[in-house]
């Protein structure tokens, strides 16, 4: 039997994150310049049910039984049998790479779940359709985050930009106007799970405060669901710019993301903000598709220790 290869892209937020954990909208959009992939080799010499997982990344070389009930791949693995109904596997091995970046904000755990589960159902010869190859992802990034919102794995599983509000049906974006991102990593790991709960602490503790920040977050976000369906790049960039603001006030930049923002902008970049869940990770950069190069420059030359130019295309 040949191995059986399945990829999932990374992912972006462009408006909307954290609200989002709260009922508001967000809009996110697949990033396919980075991407996991999930291989699966039959061992027809090893015994059934021996399952050997590899993921050289991160330095992983073990086995399905040895891992806690709770990783992230033996949760991929359970779902998946449970969703297909297989009590027993085949002997195997699952060779996971990824080029996404971990703790960036660029759904680095989703992605790979995406990948495994579609790779491990083809495999068993069954694959899973996306809102069943969603649904396990969700249940796999609580490892991750504990309370995930479920946008991760709903653009990563459906491949196409988003416009999400947790508890309601998932909404397709269609853009008449192809746009460009450049996206440039901070250098300092953002642990989602960690801000996440910091930030719902503060918002028990002082609602008050926090809760009409939220509301205003929501409120950019249909803005900017209007901006993008009427192609309006001009807009949604000032969009960027005051969710940014936004974000900063539920105090969740840091100084290098600030700067990253302020130079992306005085680079001639239409709007800027943080993406993801802050304290680190990444920006993003909506700019003319002429501009790109020198924006990236700028934010390398600036400390970026990296940058992705990506194109949502048209839909």
């Amino acid at each position: 039997m040949p191995a059986i290869y399945a990829y999932a892209p990374g992912k972006i937020i462009l408006t909307g994150e954290h609200a989002v954990v709260y009922g508001q909208p967000a809009i996110a959009a697949p990033v396919q310049e980075v991407r996991a992939r999930a291989a699966i080799e039959a061992e027809p010499g090893d015994p059934t049910g021996k399952v050997k997982i590899l993921a050289p990344d991160i330095g992983l070389d073990t086995s399905l039984d040895a891992l806690p009930a709770d990783h992230p791949i033996a949760t991929v693995f359970r779902e998946v049998q449970q969703e297909l109904g297989v009590d027993h596997l085949p002997a195997m091995t699952l060779t996971i790479t990824s080029t996404i970046p971990i703790a960036a904000g660029l759904g680095s755990g989703a992605a790979i779940s995406v990948a495994v589960s579609r790779a491990l159902s083809a495999f068993l010869g069954t694959p899973l359709a996306e809102e069943a190859v969603s649904r396990i992802a969700f249940e796999t990034d609580r490892f991750y985050h504990g309370t995930p919102s479920g946008i991760d794995n709903t653009v990563i599983s459906y491949d196409r930009m988003v416009f999400f509000t947790r508890g309601k049906p998932i909404e397709m974006l269609a853009n008449p106007e192809s746009f460009t991102l450049v996206i440039a990593d901070s250098g300092e790991k953002s642990l989602t799970g960690k801000v996440v709960h910091s930030l719902r602490t503060q918002i028990e503790i002082d609602p008050q405060r926090f809760n009409p920040i939220l509301e205003k977050i929501g409120t950019l976000s249909r803005s900017a669901r209007k901006a993008i369906e009427q192609a309006d790049q001009p807009l949604l960039g000032s969009l960027l710019n005051d969710n940014h603001s936004l974000l900063q006030q539920l105090g969740v930049s840091s100084a290098n993301l600030d700067l990253l923002v302020r130079i992306a902008r005085e680079a001639g970049a239409l709007g800027a903000k943080l993406s993801g869940a802050g304290c680190g990770g990444n920006m993003i950069a909506l700019v003319k598709i002429g501009d790109a190069e020198n924006v990236a420059t700028a934010l390398l030359s600036a400390g970026a220790i990296n940058t992705i130019t990506t194109t949502v295309p048209k839909s």
